[in-house]
């Protein structure tokens, strides 16, 4: 029987096709069991979470990927509202972004981000990295309901 606790849905929040494909090829070459949604900005990743407008029903992510430069709403002010959410602060975040900026890395942790972790360039490498955030996150972190 397989655990149910360790099936969980992930939000990528991320607008550059290249890196949805890619952390969608790394979800699949690793048989992760998640389920992956996506939102290309973060207006839609904010209406995913509190299940607004045509997200109305969509899961409670047990973690979220986040880029950091993003049209209409970006990261940081995504970050902030998630985690100023009761309703939200709970769900982990993981800034992954191609910056590499400490200003970057030091707001994204005042703003509670769980990891900020740097988009490697390389498609294995991408590849791995995904698969350890999502081993870490299933496998080791034990997650809220």
């Amino acid at each position: 029987m397989t655990d149910p606790i360790s099936e969980i849905h992930v939000l990528l929040v991320e607008d550059d096709p290249g890196d949805v494909l890619m952390t969608q090829e790394a979800f699949e070459h690793h048989k992760l069991r998640n389920q992956l949604h996506v939102a290309a900005d973060g207006v839609e990743a904010l209406a995913f979470l509190r299940g607004e407008g045509e997200y109305a029903g969509s899961p409670r992510p047990g973690l979220i990927l986040l880029d950091l430069n993003l049209p209409r709403k970006d990261g940081r002010e995504v970050l902030e509202e998630v985690k100023n959410d009761e309703s939200l602060r709970s769900i982990p975040v993981v800034v992954l972004t191609t910056s590499q900026a400490e200003e970057d890395i030091l707001r994204s942790y005042n703003l509670h981000a769980n990891a900020y972790v740097a988009k490697p360039v390389d498609f294995e490498r991408f590849i791995e990295v995904i698969r350890q955030i999502d081993d870490f996150f299933v496998s080791v972190v034990k997650l809220p309901r």
